[in-house]
Order: structure tokens, then sequence, then C-alpha cells
């Protein structure tokens, strides 16, 4: 338990900033889906989707939300995932 007025308003700010990051890391992550889901139906917009879902990684990486290599990571993962399921079928 926080005993300090500074440790306490730290507790009140990690609760709201844990709402928005869980929040940002829901946004991508079902964006994620929802790109494997069109690459394996060969559904139009792949690019377009796979362009926002980079955007948002960098955003989620820019404000901390995940660390810098974790967005690459997610980012190149999901490519190769786009170029596997497109040159398979």
């Amino acid at each position: 338990m926080a005993h300090s007025r500074s440790a306490k308003k730290r507790v009140r700010q990690n609760e709201k900033l844990k709402v928005v990051n869980r929040a940002e890391k829901a946004r991508y992550r079902s964006q994620i889906k929802k790109v494997l889901a069109l690459a394996k139906t060969k559904g139009e917009g792949v690019v377009k989707e796979y362009r926002q879902l980079v955007s948002w990684l960098d955003r989620a990486a820019a404000k901390h939300v995940i660390h810098k290599k974790a967005a690459s990571r997610y980012k190149s993962r999901v490519a190769a995932r786009i170029k596997s399921l497109s040159a398979a079928k």
C-alpha cells in the first residue's frame, strides 16, 4: 500500500495508463488477426490493412506501450506470414 502522497498519485496514474495501454495492445492485436484472415482468404486490401498495422505498431512503440524491437518483430512475422500464405495458394 502506498503511504506518501506521491506514491498514491503514481498508483492512480498507473491505473489510468494501464487502461490506455491495454486498449492500444488490443487494437494492434485485433489488426494482426484481421490482416492474417485477409491473407488466408486472399481478400482485397491486405496491403492497406498491413500498412495500418505497421502504423499502429510504430505508434505503440513510440508511446512505450511495447518495445521498439517487439514492434519490429511483429511486423516481420506478419509480413512473412502474408508472404507464405500468398505463395501457398
